[in-house]
């Protein structure tokens, strides 16, 4: 299915630590790292044209409002059709870290790449070379739902700083959050879910965002399963799953 990639970086006290030193960059030096990225992925030219990374056909991505602080959070829209952003829009967050700005955001970009990039690249091409395709009846699907699941990552450190993402792999997701999405979505396609979880036994982090806004009911469900909190070191996994369209 497509669900094993990783990338491993420092622990989140490591990223308090490292400081994000030097000016933020400009729009543009972003666009141009998520072009960079999405290049190298795809293997069909990006390009930046004004307030846009562009690809093949009508697909871009922008930078959407931000939500968090510092120069290396980063939010994300990845538009299907650039002439209709607000119909094919798929927003999503991410922040990396690093010795200075350009490195915090060059580490963002390549965790939003390796989980929500493929999975939108995937819906593009629709022949499973990105991301793995999960239909409405297979047991770890959101009921009904035809869903498009990209990469897990993983970061932390210690001996187990990939137990997280081991359980998320072995014990899907979308079945374990389904009650939480039981009064649906705002809209009937194209929801992207983005899941993040971890950090150490007492100090656990668990997020469900949908369409870029903290979903507080299935956080709080996620926060509840048995995930491993790790005794030593730290252990965190995010991964980013696209529901294309129910099927009935």
């Amino acid at each position: 299915m497509g669900l094993g990639s990783w990338w491993r970086g420092g622990s989140a006290a490591d990223r308090r630590q490292q400081q994000n030193d030097g000016a933020p960059l400009s729009e543009q030096a972003v666009l141009a790292i998520v072009a960079q990225q999405l290049t190298e992925l795809g293997g069909e030219r990006w390009t930046v044209e004004g307030a846009l990374a562009k690809g093949p056909g009508s697909a871009a991505v922008a930078l959407a409002a931000p939500h968090g602080d510092g120069p290396s959070h980063l939010d994300l829209s990845f538009l299907l059709d650039a002439g209709r952003p607000q119909e094919t829009a798929v927003t999503d967050c991410v922040a990396g870290f690093g010795a200075d700005s350009e490195a915090a955001v060059r580490r963002a970009v390549e965790i939003w790449a390796s989980t929500t990039g493929v999975t939108m690249l995937e819906l593009l091409a629709h022949n499973g070379r990105f991301a793995g395709h999960i239909h409405p009846a297979d047991a770890d699907a959101l009921p009904g739902w035809h869903a498009i699941h990209g990469g897990i990552v993983a970061w932390g450190a210690g001996d187990r700083h990939n137990a997280v993402q081991d359980w998320t792999v072995a014990h899907p997701l979308l079945p374990q959050l389904a009650p939480a999405f039981a009064d649906g979505f705002g809209r009937d396609a194209l929801i992207g879910v983005k899941v993040f979880l971890g950090g150490r036994a007492g100090e656990e982090t668990a997020e469900v965002r949908v369409d870029g806004v903290v979903h507080e009911q299935a956080s709080k469900l996620l926060l509840g399963l048995d995930w491993p909190r790790v005794t030593e070191g730290t252990a965190y996994a995010r991964t980013f799953v696209l529901l294309v369209h129910p099927e009935g």
